[in-house]
């Protein structure tokens, strides 16, 4: 049975390896070694990450959804 390894929780601090924005996915790479993505680069790759049996912490879920309209103080 394998260890569990424990991971930070990604802050504002932690940055996309490719684009420079806030990273929402941290990827352990099976030879070692760690990337950071955004959401939408991490999204772009993380079937091929999957594929190569990385391991992917996704936090995604921390984003705030888009509203539809403006709030009635933007207008």
């Amino acid at each position: 049975m394998g260890a569990a390894i424990a991971q930070e929780t990604l802050t504002a601090a932690d940055r996309c390896d490719r684009c420079g924005a806030r990273a929402y996915m941290r990827v352990t790479l099976p030879a070692g070694g760690e990337l950071l993505f955004c959401a939408h680069h991490g999204h772009a790759h993380k079937d091929a990450l999957a594929a190569a049996e990385a391991l992917i912490q996704d936090e995604t879920k921390n984003l705030s959804p888009t509203p539809a309209i403006a709030p009635e103080g933007e207008r």
